[in-house]
């Protein structure tokens, strides 16, 4: 089983994108603490690069920022490429499958509001209202 779960901070704003067949991507990097600490008392951090498709890539780029604290769930992807000069590289990433966001909505904030989803209702119709014809059935 390749489950992931991390809470930690975006180290830099996510990079939303487009694939040339039009799916949302987004890439960002979070930094996530180790429980422990080293002998001098000072936390280690670990980064992790992640990429969001689709609908949740679109919802991460327009709610989130650096700095922000964001809980993942994915899986780990092991990509291997060969960069400029030739050199064979390997390169870790989550597959964001799931997404929270921990951060308290600041007020200085600019995020859009969510739209509303357009609803798919029937029109309501108007009640068709009969005249009554003898005033002598009236109950008061």
């Amino acid at each position: 089983m390749n489950k992931v779960f991390l809470i930690g901070n975006l180290t830099r704003d996510p990079e939303l994108r487009e694939t040339p067949s039009g799916v949302a991507m987004c890439r960002f990097a979070i930094a996530v603490q180790r429980p422990y600490s080293s002998q001098d008392g000072e936390r280690q951090t670990d980064f992790f690069e992640c990429t969001a498709w689709r609908g949740l890539a679109e919802t991460i780029a327009r709610f989130t920022k650096k700095g922000k604290k964001v809980a993942v769930a994915g899986h780990i992807q092991i990509r291997n490429y060969e960069d400029n000069q030739g050199m064979k590289r390997t390169a870790v990433d989550i597959i964001v499958q799931d997404c929270e966001f921990l951060s308290p909505k600041d007020s200085g904030d600019s995020f859009d509001e969510v739209p509303e989803a357009p609803r798919a209702t029937a029109p309501k119709r108007k009640p068709v209202l009969q005249a009554m014809d003898d005033d002598n059935d009236i109950p008061f």
